[in-house]
């Protein structure tokens, strides 16, 4: 069975995970698309707040290219959101990422020195969990999937502003992993010396209900 959820993006990135519906109760029911502790475990519950941090040994990344090595590197990233509905299973679980960070970032890309910061910007936003595997995260109200890179180069500072339609991720049961691969960023603004994509690229898990005790969330 496939697991988690997320939640985003960078612009991240990215997304969480979700709740339960009217047909599951706030306790939790058996059968819910996201449960609590194991496949079969209590139904995550409307409200729940999830979250996640990169997987141990890996990093988030952002590539000038698809696959490529030239880019953005982030030792540190997470998300966290608040799940909304969670219907039976087979269905779609819906929640809302209200925070994505990404830190303690270097960069290989021709002429930059460093990474100042990078903020994801619009939160929050909404996302989606189906039973099967498979996660999407999409803009919410304050405007489309943003983020804004602020880089030192040779001739000084620069900020560059990327931009991304819907974001794609696979949960995975068998960590309690949440996989984005090589999800497009385009710059929206930004001077010639800024890359014209980002592809980012990031696993988080464990994805824990952090409303219950912190307990791995599934993906049914």
């Amino acid at each position: 069975m496939n697991k988690r959820l997320l939640s985003l993006a960078f612009g991240a990135a990215v997304a969480g995970v979700v709740a339960v519906s009217t047909s599951a109760s706030a306790t939790g029911a058996a059968g819910a698309v996201l449960t609590v502790g194991s496949p079969t475990g209590p139904a995550v519950a409307a409200g729940d707040s999830l979250a996640a941090s990169l997987a141990t040994g890996t990093t988030a990344k952002i590539a000038t290219t698809a696959g490529g090595s030239s880019g953005i590197t982030c030792n540190t990233s997470s998300f966290a959101a608040t799940a909304n509905t969670n219907p039976a299973s087979p269905g779609t679980a819906t929640e809302t990422v209200t925070a994505h960070t990404l830190a303690n970032c270097t960069t290989n890309i021709i002429g930059a020195t460093g990474v100042q910061s990078i903020t994801v910007n619009n939160l929050p936003y909404k996302a989606s969990v189906t039973s099967g595997g498979s996660l999407t995260v999409s803009a919410g109200t304050a405007g489309p999937i943003q983020t804004t890179l602020k880089i030192n180069t040779i001739l000084g500072a620069i900020t560059c502003v990327y931009q991304a339609g819907n974001l794609t991720a696979t949960p995975a049961n068998g960590d309690n992993s949440l996989t984005f691969k090589d999800q497009l960023f385009s710059k929206t603004s930004g001077p010639a010396t800024c890359p014209g994509s980002g592809y980012f690229s990031a696993k988080y898990a464990p994805v824990t209900d952090v409303s219950q005790g912190n307990g791995l969330v599934f993906v049914n």
